[in-house]
């Protein structure tokens, strides 16, 4: 196995300890019954998301400073691998949303902009796509995800500034008994740890297609500039 498939694997291996934590080792909650234990991966999911976004940011602003193609990939990966935690916040919110809310989904203030959240970034991911390769496509993309990143603190804040079905801040505030702050810390470092190798992976992966099309494009020119044979 190369680096990026044992990198993978040691994650795959740790989230699966995290499970076992979760089921085996947290206590169960004596109001919410085992619809709880989505909480770790939930809240896990959803700080992955901002940290993915935060790289989005920066690689964003370096690439807007000196055109930094590598700065410019990171920011790509970022996005990705954001969009999937952010995918994977919003569809265990909803599991845990429907036995305790009774409806997957309300237009709940920490709900709703988690979902503005994944549209933005999803967008990014859309600009990327359709425009034309090039510093004009990365321009903007990198503008989209530097304005985008403010919708995170809103994500973050939204059962503090708004009345919200959601609990308050429990974690902070250590409304958890120790067993189930240990195990949503424990998760929560598996988690990033997770997305840290998803990131380098696609990193990898976008620097392999950012050079197929350098070799690519030159080709592309040769063969257009050649004049076509007369029958």
């Amino acid at each position: 196995m190369n680096r990026y498939e044992k990198a993978a694997a040691a994650a795959v291996a740790l989230m699966l300890v995290a499970a076992g934590a979760i089921f085996l080792y947290a206590p169960g909650d004596a109001l919410q019954g085992p619809v709880q234990r989505i909480f770790y991966l939930h809240v896990s999911s959803a700080i992955a998301a901002y940290g993915c976004f935060a790289v989005v940011l920066v690689g964003g602003i370096i690439y807007l400073r000196n055109e930094s193609p590598a700065a410019d990939r990171f920011a790509r990966a970022g996005a990705l691998v954001g969009v999937v935690f952010t995918t994977v916040t919003l569809v265990m919110g909803m599991l845990w949303a429907k036995p305790i809310w009774g409806s997957f989904w309300t237009w709940d203030a920490r709900l709703t902009s988690t979902l503005v959240l994944w549209i933005i970034y999803a967008g990014y991911l859309l600009v990327r796509r359709l425009a034309e390769p090039g510093r004009g496509a990365a321009r903007i993309a990198a503008v989209v995800g530097i304005f985008g990143f403010i919708d995170v603190p809103v994500v973050h804040f939204s059962v503090t500034w708004w009345r919200t079905q959601h609990p308050g801040p429990i974690v902070v505030n250590n409304a958890l008994p120790a067993e189930m702050l240990a195990t949503f810390l424990f998760t929560l470092v598996c988690t990033l740890v997770l997305a840290a190798v998803l990131i380098a992976i696609r990193y990898r992966i976008e620097t392999l297609l950012d050079a197929k099309m350098a070799i690519a494009e030159p080709a592309k020119l040769v063969s257009a500039q050649q004049p076509e044979a007369v029958p």
